[in-house]
């Protein structure tokens, strides 16, 4: 895979996108003093490059209801059922991230419930898919880091 090249005003646009990817191109345009045609043209090659793939929103979750968080992690019967457990995790909408891992687990994921009688039976689903020989789960207390913004400035600054 080819790395792309990003030139000063791409890592400035980027720099500008990751802290709000709402900010309007024009705005942009103004802080960077090019047009705001400029900065469409250049986000749209940095789209078709594969660097930027869409946006993202960010819900308050414990405002909505679902301040519970838990680790599941996942030991299958046979490792060649990993496509099909993950076709299933991802029919259940509570499970918010899924990973295929080594070591102890197969599987490791995140759930997101309203409370523990929610989380129990979100965990019951996934007990009941068909290749999963069991769990096992770990409750979050709190989720203290979840800042992909600086992990993304970094990136961009070393290219």
């Amino acid at each position: 895979m080819n790395k792309v090249k990003l030139d000063e005003i791409d890592h400035q646009i980027l720099d500008m996108l990751i802290d709000n990817t709402r900010t309007p191109f024009t705005d942009i345009a103004k802080k960077l003093l090019i047009s705001a045609g400029t900065v469409h043209v250049r986000v749209k090659k940095m789209e078709e490059a594969g660097i930027i793939r869409g946006s993202s929103l960010t819900l308050d979750y414990v405002k909505l209801g679902y301040s519970f968080i838990a680790y599941v992690g996942i030991f299958l019967e046979k490792t060649h059922q990993t496509k099909f457990v993950l076709e299933r995790l991802a029919q259940i909408p509570n499970v918010t991230v899924a990973h295929i891992t080594t070591g102890k687990f197969n599987i490791f994921c995140k759930i997101r419930a309203k409370d523990t009688t929610h989380a129990k039976n979100i965990i019951f689903k996934i007990d009941d898919i068909d290749g999963i020989s069991r769990t096992e789960t770990m409750i979050s207390l709190e989720e203290s880091i979840n800042d992909k913004k600086r992990l993304m400035h970094t990136i961009f600054n070393e290219l």
